[in-house]
């Protein structure tokens, strides 16, 4: 199973290109991170590949053999939208098909414990804190087994702690069902610690400039000394790469002094 995204140019109708020639594809059970400059076009990309906007040149299909099919697709946004007025557990069971609900009652129980939330089935969102917020958000994206599970820098705005709690969690319950993951982050160290690949986008209109495989063994974590290695050898051969350039350093121009012999 692949999916294959080749978008040749998304426009919006003002006429500003945010995407244009950017293709990848992603097998099952990877998890490939997405980093580029603000305003690279990052949460386009995603909401293209979730469907949630069709107007683009190009196409974005999930292939299993010779057949395109439509992917079950989880997404978990920048903030944790719950719907104030419903319980965390009514919250989970939004995204559960009618005859799915019943059925799984018992297991939403043993699954908020699983992300650390047991017994909070009948609080309601105003009565947690944002981290608590954000695993109720994680559990909804992954309860749908999803095939795709999309996720624009989920973590943004969390404390040290509170955000390694949370990348800790999101590795366990992808290792349990493996769907392909697209992780939209600023963190370059973040990237490095989740991802098998990481694709760096270029500034708009942003297309991939570096496909990097992440060949680290798992599990890591963002202040692993191997982790913190890659990082700077990356920085340190492309020092622009985070602001969407793949140009390498400077060289050192030789100086009349420097040359003479």
């Amino acid at each position: 199973m692949t999916l294959t995204v080749d978008i040749r140019k998304k426009a919006y109708p003002n006429g500003c290109c945010a995407i244009e020639n950017l293709q990848f594809s992603a097998q099952r059970g990877e998890f490939i991170a997405i980093v580029g400059p603000s305003g690279a076009g990052k949460t386009t990309l995603l909401n293209l590949i979730a469907g949630l906007d069709r107007n683009l040149d190009g196409s974005i299909a999930l292939r299993s053999g010779a057949a395109p099919a439509r992917p079950t697709i989880g997404f978990m946004f920048q903030e944790p939208r719950l719907m104030p007025w419903l319980t965390v557990q009514q919250n989970l069971e939004l995204v559960l098909a009618p005859q799915a609900r019943l059925q799984q009652v018992v297991q939403l129980q043993d699954m908020l414990g699983l992300v650390g939330l047991p017994g909070c089935g009948a609080l309601f969102p105003g009565q947690l804190s944002g981290g608590m917020q954000r695993r109720v958000a994680l559990l909804r994206a992954f309860i749908v087994e999803p095939e795709v599970l999309l996720m624009d820098e989920p973590f943004q705005s969390l404390d040290a702690p509170t955000a390694d709690q949370l990348r800790t969690l999101l590795q366990e319950l992808w290792q349990r069902t493996r769907p392909s993951v697209l992780f939209v982050t600023h963190s370059l160290r973040e990237a490095l610690s989740l991802a098998d690949r990481v694709l760096f986008l270029s500034a708009r209109p942003s297309r991939i400039i570096l496909d990097l495989p992440v060949d680290l063994s798992r599990p890591r974590t963002i202040e692993d000394a191997a982790v913190q290695k890659l990082h700077a050898s990356l920085l340190e051969r492309y020092p622009q790469l985070l602001e969407g350039q793949l140009a390498p350093p400077p060289e050192k121009s030789c100086t009349v002094h420097s040359c003479m012999r």
